[in-house]
């Protein structure tokens, strides 16, 4: 992508990461702990990367804020509706990843 301007690379990856969350935004029968088990990052991440990056800029953006921006409605909400209890195969892959510093 080295011929690629600043903005336009800013505009395409702002596409990509819209396109990520309206993705993880219709795959709720995909857990935040698979997400973390399989990939290393899940729709928290995602939030409080974006939250990062507010904070970097100097935008004002609560942490629910950028929760409800990447789950598309309050995360109390989406946990209610959506979260399931973890398996306890899914949690000792949670624990075995953690304990690799994933």
């Amino acid at each position: 992508m080295s011929e690629i301007d600043p903005r336009t690379q800013t505009e395409l990856e702002a596409a990509v990461f819209r396109r990520l969350v309206a993705h993880l935004r219709t795959r709720t029968d995909v857990q935040n702990i698979d997400l973390m088990n399989l990939a290393g990052f899940c729709r928290n991440c995602l939030s409080n990367w974006l939250k990062d990056a507010a904070d970097e800029t100097g935008v004002a953006l609560s942490k629910d804020e950028s929760r409800e921006a990447v789950y598309g409605m309050p995360y109390e909400e989406w946990k209610a509706k959506h979260q399931t209890e973890a398996s306890a195969a899914q949690q000792a892959g949670f624990a075995a990843n953690q304990a690799k510093g994933h």
